[in-house]
């Protein structure tokens, strides 16, 4: 089997951030909007009458991060693959603003396996070296030079990966599969 060094990001791929940031929003400021009505990237649009600050702001506060659940099976598929002998690495593009509270409260508190050696910060993913890349965000994956798997979540169905190198997965025991596949390749 071929060891592969595995990228993940965090939002939305390991950590269900749209559930709890639209959770945050609707009480905040008393709309009723639902994880499917995201539509794009650009969250704020689904939220007609709020300003993009109103929006974003609410994940810049470091409560905010005490309710954000991990995804279902992305803690035990991370440790299989390092189990397996896999490099994995948390690549994520958070604000500064809130790299402290999110990795204390969320990813050391439900991945206390991964150490602050395998966290990668940046906005350019592209510019990082991996076999994979394990994403929900489609511009994250396009360009790169690393294999691209897209996490699925309501801000990209709308992308299509056919004719793409792009392959979609629904869930951490589909992405196990092909990441299993990726390693049996001669």
């Amino acid at each position: 089997m071929r060891k592969l060094t595995i990228l993940v990001d965090m939002d939305d791929t390991i950590e269900q951030l749209l559930c709890a940031w639209i959770r945050s929003v609707n009480e905040k400021f008393g709309t009723c909007v639902a994880y499917d009505d995201i539509k794009s990237w650009d969250v704020s649009e689904a939220f007609p009458g709020l300003s993009h600050d109103d929006v974003y702001d609410v994940i810049l506060e470091d409560d905010f991060w005490d309710s954000v659940e991990p995804v279902p099976g992305a803690a035990e598929a991370l440790r299989s693959f390092m189990e397996e002998g896999h490099s994995v690495y948390i690549v994520t593009a958070t604000p500064y603003q809130s790299v402290k509270a999110k990795m204390e409260k969320h990813l050391f508190r439900y991945f206390p396996f991964i150490s602050w050696d395998q966290l990668i910060i940046t906005s350019r993913k592209q510019m990082i070296m991996g076999d994979v890349l394990i994403d929900d965000a489609v511009h994250n994956l396009i360009g790169g030079s690393y294999r691209k798997i897209l996490m699925d979540s309501a801000n990209n169905r709308a992308f299509d990966t056919s004719g793409t190198d792009i392959v979609r997965c629904m869930d951490w025991d589909q992405a196990r599969e092909i990441i299993a596949g990726m390693a049996a390749e001669d």
